[in-house]
């Protein structure tokens, strides 16, 4: 392979990815509204984002290897990619419902209600609780903190990457494993380049202008809502 060949591939990979991620929402919406629902820092957030990027990128480095060593066409690969597409979206809903719901019981069981206490000395007093008075009686479970990450990591390794595949196939085919490394790395430093830009920039700017107390309370549900419409958004908008 010529050297004007890999530097065209290279720039292909460049703006592919950059194109590729750039307009497909659900490569940063999902880390956006989890990170400001729930309390990410800056490093988890950017440790989490990193993880799915490599992994949706990884794993269909993996498909077109496999594919070329066991000879199966483009066509056939774009078909298997699809079906991942189709399994990943379904994925991003079904998460994203869920999460929805989770953030409605959530908000039900934080409700403010009034506590009545009555003293020994005969005095009797009355205060509210939940939202953000001095104590609560709703404890978020650990196991929805520790699932969420997982579940994302799982629908971006199955979610489908179908530009970069054509791109490495030239070079796979050609037997140059440096070339097939390459182009592989660009476009997946064009990905984590897009993918950190967005989630980075947006967390920041939630920051400094959510603080109203109705998102506090719904903010899960919101999320859970703004997950499940970018899955629907790409099952049936084609996004």
């Amino acid at each position: 392979m010529n050297q004007e060949t890999i530097t065209l591939l290279l720039l292909s990979a460049l703006s592919v990815g950059f194109i590729h991620t750039l307009l497909g929402p659900d490569h940063y919406i999902p880390f956006i509204v989890l990170a400001k629902t729930r309390g990410w820092s800056i490093t988890k957030t950017v440790i989490i984002t990193t993880l799915c990027g490599i992994g949706h990128v990884l794993s269909a480095v993996l498909l077109g290897v496999v594919a070329i060593s066991i000879g199966i066409t483009l066509n056939k690969l774009n078909f298997i990619e699809s079906f991942r597409g189709e399994v990943a979206a379904w994925l991003l809903i079904g998460f994203g419902f869920a999460y929805l719901l989770w953030g409605i019981r959530t908000a039900i069981k934080n409700k403010k209600h009034i506590h009545f206490h009555a003293h020994a000395d005969g005095t009797a007093h009355a205060h509210n609780h939940g939202d953000s008075a001095g104590h609560t009686h709703f404890y978020p479970k650990k196991s929805m903190k520790e699932l969420t990450p997982w579940i994302l990591f799982i629908i971006f390794v199955l979610g489908p990457c179908e530009p970069l595949i054509p791109l490495i196939m030239y070079p796979a085919i050609q037997d140059s494993v440096l070339n097939v490394f390459l182009v592989t790395l660009v476009f997946g430093l064009a990905t984590l380049f897009v993918m950190l830009s967005m989630v980075l920039a947006s967390v920041y700017g939630a920051k400094k202008l959510v603080h109203a107390p109705i998102f506090e309370r719904y903010g899960n549900a919101m999320a859970g809502t703004i997950i499940c419409g970018c899955g629907l958004a790409i099952k049936f908008l084609g996004i």
